[in-house]
């Protein structure tokens, strides 16, 4: 699985960037996400709502996606 697709399935997932996370919960949203959107283009999707929808909270969450997926 590739970093933006982890990245987008943690972004749509309900893990908020103000939790503590380990990299069990990171991996369990992703699997998670991805199981309820229908794979990586359903996350896709929704991602690319939400950026349509808020984008001044989109940018900073993406950041933080790809933050944590990058360290994890």
């Amino acid at each position: 699985m590739t970093l933006t697709v982890k990245a987008e399935a943690l972004f749509v997932s309900a893990v908020q960037p103000s939790e503590d996370t380990t990299s069990a919960l990171l991996e369990a949203a992703i699997e998670a996400s991805l199981e309820r959107f229908g794979g990586p283009a359903g996350c896709a999707q929704r991602l690319a709502a939400e950026f349509g929808d808020h984008p001044e909270t989109a940018v900073p969450r993406m950041r933080w996606a790809l933050d944590a997926v990058s360290d994890s």
